[in-house]
This record gives structure tokens, sequence and C-alpha cells, in this order.
């Protein structure tokens, strides 16, 4: 036994094998359409060609299924599938050879001609399906082209859509970055004046400390607590109270700018975000069929790394700018509490210390005028110790005149003592004498006592001198402090005014002239 060999439709067999007969002619051959090429008939004997000169090689039947199930009968009642079918079903008329033990067999012209129109008719019908077929795969092709570019045409638009939604909120995202770092630097700039504010606060602290401690130097009755020194006290305590208010503004607006900054954070990463979305979607929505560089990428479709839907990623770009909203009204509302306060803190201060300033005033004149009493005082003791003195000396002359006839009376009477015997007589000149004498004494001791009265007077005139030329240089000293030191330190600083933060100017009455201040 020969193998012979095959051909691209059949394969011939071992020689010297008898096929079994079949009724049925062979049925179409399984078609495998990604290779282009026919199996081989399972079991097919076709005539050698080494063998053309026997005709009792025979055929047998074969049967072939298809490779794809054409179920299209309910859509095309008379498509290929209805005709492969009824192919199937032809008969071929049995051949069987009438005298095995001849040389060869021979057909009647019946059987020829049977055998004819039955390949005839089956080769109609196949032609037809294949026709059908055809027609049936480029309808297919061109509907599935068109949906090919209806799908890349939805595809490119709803691409295009996204790319118009990433460009929408990637604009209302720059605009809420733009009035952030403009409400950043607001708020920074007020930071900056509320610091250099609590800085200028420290020189007005400095200067009132100083006066009180300058007039902590005052002497005697005048270290007294006056209203000058209730106004210093209240004024150190305004303005350590707005120090700490401007303190509390100052870590209030860092905080809020840091927060500032984080939402400003938040809005660039987002926008940042879009920006990358964008150049990425713009790159796939200009992807053509001609473009270079595409490729497949073998279960593409069925990675997910998405972290939202587009509610969720619109809701995250609103939260974001809604947060960056609502700092920025923080921040209107804080820097405009800023300003309040640095209002306020300006007007406590200068009301303050416009207060100081006629407390010390009037102090200032009231020293003035005690001390001008002070000294019409202590010229009326002057004048009057004078006078004092005037009057002794003029006691002190009267006493001697006294003593001067007082000498004359006893020397009368001594004289009159040596008179002899009875002419020793206590006459009326004698008693008048003796009167004399007495009241001289009586005088002179009256002198005596009224120039000792005097004496203390000078006495406590000279001690109210000392003590008004005392009281006098207490009053000059607190004089000094006052109109001096502590109007001379507060001459050298000037304060702002509340309402156009203007030099304010207050004049004093000074002894040597008018100070303004």
């Amino acid at each position: 036994m020969d193998y012979m060999g095959q051909t691209s439709t059949a394969q011939y067999t071992l020689m010297g094998r008898r096929p079994q007969q079949s009724t049925q002619l062979p049925s179409i051959g399984t078609f495998d359409t990604r290779t282009s090429s026919a199996p081989p008939y399972s079991g097919l004997l076709t005539r050698s060609l080494s063998l053309s000169w026997r005709p009792s090689t025979l055929y047998r039947a074969a049967r072939v299924e298809p490779t794809q199930s054409l179920n299209m009968s309910t859509a095309y009642p008379y498509s290929s599938s209805n005709y492969l079918n009824n192919i199937d079903s032809a008969k071929v008329p049995p051949i069987f050879p009438s005298a095995r033990q001849a040389l060869y067999t021979r057909y009647t012209p019946k059987d020829w001609h049977n055998a004819q129109m039955t390949n005839y008719l089956a080769s109609d019908k196949i032609r037809a399906a294949a026709e059908r077929l055809r027609s049936d795969a480029v309808r297919l092709a061109r509907e599935k082209d068109e949906q090919a570019f209806k799908n890349n045409f939805e595809s490119s638009r709803r691409l295009g859509e996204r790319i118009n939604d990433i460009e929408y909120w990637k604009c209302e995202l720059e605009k809420t970055k733009d009035k952030m770092k403009r409400k950043i630097d607001e708020v920074e700039f007020k930071r900056r004046e509320v610091e250099r504010l609590l800085g200028e606060t420290e020189k007005p602290l400095r200067i009132a400390q100083e006066n009180l401690y300058e007039r902590e130097k005052r002497q005697g009755i005048d270290l007294v607590h006056d209203n000058v020194e209730r106004e210093l006290i209240r004024e150190i305590d305004t303005i350590k109270l707005s120090q700490q208010k401007l303190r509390q503004m100052l870590e209030r607006l860092n905080t809020q700018n840091a927060i500032n900054r984080a939402s400003l954070h938040e809005l660039e990463r987002d926008a940042q975000d879009k920006f990358r979305a964008r150049v990425l979607d713009s790159a796939a929505h200009n992807v053509k069929t001609t473009s270079r560089g595409i490729n497949f990428y073998q279960g593409i479709e069925s990675v997910d790394n998405t972290f939202s839907v587009p509610e969720t990623w619109t809701r995250y770009t609103e939260e974001n700018i809604r947060r960056a909203l609502s700092e920025m009204s923080q921040s209107d509302e804080l820097m405009n509490a800023g300003n309040q306060l640095m209002s306020a803190t300006n007007s406590d201060m200068w009301s303050q210390w416009n207060h100081v300033n006629v407390s010390l005033e009037n102090r200032v004149q009231e020293e003035h005028v005690a001390k001008n009493k002070i000294q019409s005082h202590l010229e009326k003791i002057l004048q009057e110790i004078f006078d004092v003195e005037q009057n002794i000396e003029f006691l002190k002359k009267t006493i001697a005149d006294k003593e001067a006839f007082l000498q004359v009376a006893h020397t009368r009477l001594e004289t009159r003592t040596r008179r002899p015997n009875v002419e020793a007589c206590r006459d009326p000149a004698m008693h008048r004498l003796i009167q004399e004498v007495h009241d001289l004494h009586a005088a002179i001791a009256d002198l005596h006592g009224k120039l000792r009265q005097e004496e203390n007077a000078v006495q406590h005139l000279l001690r109210t001198k000392s003590t008004l030329e005392q009281d006098l240089a207490i009053k000059n000293n607190s004089l000094f402090i006052d109109a001096d030191k502590v109007m001379g330190i507060r001459r050298t600083f000037t304060i702002a005014g509340p309402e156009k933060h203007s030099t304010t100017s207050v004049s004093f009455s000074h002894p040597r002239g008018l100070i303004t201040v």
C-alpha cells in the first residue's frame, strides 16, 4: 500500500482499501476563515493520478460541519445557512459496481446524467450561499465600520466635552488662585501694619514709665498720688491692654494667612492636576487612526485606576473653591476687625495721652501758683523779720534810755541819804523819787518782757522762713520734674490722632513761657 499525497482540497489515502458505499454526496467542507485553508476531507477517496485508467476507483461520501453557525434565518430567511443546510440534505445516488470481479465497472448514462445534475445543483446552491455570505460579510463590515466611526466620533465628542469641563474649572481655579494670592498679600500687609503699630506702642509705654520714675524723685509733701500719677498709671494700663489685643490680632492674622496658604496650595495642586489632565485628554483627543505611536494594549479596557466619578470630581473642585472663598471672607472679616482694633488703639492711646497732658498741665499750674504764694509769704516773712529786728533795736534803745533815768533817780536817792540828822526827812520829794524808781523798774521790766517776745517772734519768723524756703525748694524741684523732665520727655514724642493720623499738639503753661507738646 502506497500513500499517494494530497491537494489543497483533498488528500489521497492508502492504496488497497475498499471504501464503503454511501447514499449521500459529500457536504461542504470546513473552511477556516483565519488561515484560508480547508482541512482535508476525512476518508475521501479520489481517483489516483497514477491509475487514471481504472474506473473502479470510487469516492466515499464525506460530511464536514461548518466552523461558524450562521444563525440569521430570522432576520434573513434566505440566508446562506439555510442554503447550506439544504445542501447537506442533498442525496447522491448510490454507485455500486455490478461486477466486483470485472476488470473495471461501467455506469449507465442516467447515472452519469444524474450525477452531473446533482453536482450542478450543489454548485449553484453553494455559490448562491457564498454570494449571500459575501454580501452579508460586506454589509456587516460596513455596519461595523459605521459603528466604529460613530463610536470614535462619540468618544472624541465626550473627550472634547471633558476637556471643556476641565478648562472651565481650571479657569475658575486660576481666578480663585489670583484672588487668594491678593488676599494673602492684603492679610500680610495688614499683619505688618499691626506689627508696626505694636512696635510703635513701645515708645509711649516707655515714656509713661519714665514719667512715673521721674515723678518718684519729688520730695516732701509733693510726693503725692495726684491726678497726673493716676492718669499715667491708666495710660500704662491702656497701652499694655492695647498691646495684648494687638498681639492676639497678630496671632490671628498669622493663623489666617497659614490657612490661606494651605487653601492656596490645594488650589494650585488641583489646578496643576487639571492642567495635566487637560494635556493628557487633549493628547488622547488628537489621536487618530493615522497617528503615529498607536498600539494594542491587551486588557487595557479592564484596568480601572480611577478615583472619582464626575459628581465627586466636580464636588472636589467646588469644595476647594468654596473653602477658598470662605477663607477669603474670614480674612476680610479679620482685616476689618484689625482696622477697628487699630483705630480703637490709636483713639484710646491718643485720648489717654491728652488726659495725661491736661492733668500734667493742671498740676504744673497748681505748683506754679503754690510757688508764687510761697514766694509771696516768704517775702512777707522776711519783711516782718526785718521789722521785728528793727523793733528789737528800738526796745533795746528804749530800755537803755530808761536805765539812764533810773540811774538819775538812784543817784538822787543816794545823794539825799547823806543828809544830816533831822534833815533826813521822808518828804514828798523822797516819795516821788522812790515812786519814780519803782516806775522805772516796772517800765524796764515791761520793756525786757516785750524784747523777749520780739526775740521769740524773730525766731518763729526765722523758722517759718526756713520752712517756706524748704517748701519753695520742693516746689521748684517738683516744677523742674513736671515741667522740664516729664514735659521734656513727652515733648520729644508726637502721637498720631485717631482720625487723620496727624500729630497732636498740646500747650502747657510753664513759668518760663508756653511749652507745646
